[in-house]
């Protein structure tokens, strides 16, 4: 006669999660977007712990630096505490470049683990200290981070052209003397510097040397641009070429980029186009350097006002 009793499977236990993992996240600065890539990278690394069936997840480390807390790295301290505490045998994290701000503190970081046996898997590069040789991983470290450096260095330059080329610029509202910037930023003029401004360049018309102009001004207790009594030579001529002047900025005009711009009519103009057009005759014609075929040449004689 068959047996009729009911037989139940009874499933093998899951494998018991014997590594205990930390994850460390790591954002530079608490903006919006950066709190966003944060919480994606906890998620991330989250499920990636949870995939693996041998592995617990015991606690999450996360550092956010401010401009109030600076390069401060709290939680990445405690991390490195609960591994000396024998709390933590994997560490997870997103990239390299999150879990050091150099290449110097990564590498110091992962001998400290290495020699308290703590594995550190980087998700992002697909590196596992434990399936790598130290000086291997070294090698590999070193040449990231001067790619990331590389790649960040293209990305500013070419941030910095973009907004060069669209004028929004901020270098465009670059404030000197004779302008402040108002509550958005743009440059306005300040009446009082103006005058000031006016003056120098009414000086060098009337034929007063650059010495000559200081003398005026320190006769009429007007103070330098940085409030001292005496002004300096470079100072006054390089306001007396000063484009910024007549409404003109250039940037990217250094030699360094292959393409400079012009922002013309982009501020208010303190000294009429006539003005300045006649002060930079005036400074060629008293320049003691001439160009030659055979390249600069010097004048026998300097330009004097009293010579005038």
């Amino acid at each position: 006669m068959a047996d009729n009793k009911t037989i139940h499977f009874i499933p093998p236990l899951p494998p018991k999660r014997e590594k205990r993992v930390g994850i460390y996240c790591r954002v530079s600065t608490n903006s919006a977007e950066q709190l966003k890539s944060l919480a994606a990278q906890v998620s991330a690394l989250t499920r990636l712990t949870a995939a693996n069936p041998k592995w617990l997840l015991v606690d999450v480390y996360i550092d956010i630096a401010s401009s109030k807390t600076g390069s401060s790295r709290k939680e990445f301290t405690r991390m490195l505490q609960d591994c000396k505490s024998r709390d933590i045998e994997i560490i997870l994290t997103k990239s390299i470049s999150r879990f050091g701000r150099d290449t110097v503190e990564v590498l110091d970081a992962l001998n400290q683990l290495r020699i308290l046996g703590v594995r550190v898997i980087f998700e992002q590069e697909v590196l596992d200290t434990a399936d790598t040789d130290n000086d291997l991983m070294i090698s590999i470290i070193e040449s990231i981070a001067q790619a990331e450096n590389e790649s960040r260095s293209d990305n500013i330059k070419w941030g910095i052209k973009q907004r060069a080329a669209q004028g929004t610029s901020k270098l465009y509202n670059r404030k000197c003397y004779g302008y402040k910037n108002d509550v958005d930023g743009s440059l306005i003029i300040d009446d009082e510097e103006a005058k000031n401004v006016q003056l120098i360049f009414d000086f060098y018309l009337q034929g007063k040397s650059i010495i000559g102009i200081i003398e005026e001004l320190e006769k009429l207790g007007i103070k330098s641009p940085t409030g001292k009594d005496k002004w300096s030579k470079r100072t006054i001529d390089v306001m007396l070429s000063n484009e910024k002047y007549i409404g003109i900025v250039r940037l990217l005009n250094s030699g360094k980029y292959e393409a400079h711009y012009i922002s013309e009519d982009n501020k208010p103009s303190i000294i009429s186009d006539e003005q300045f057009k006649a002060v930079q005759i005036e400074k060629a014609n008293r320049s003691n350097v001439i160009k030659g075929e055979d390249g600069n040449q010097r004048k026998n004689k300097k330009y004097s006002s009293k010579r005038k």
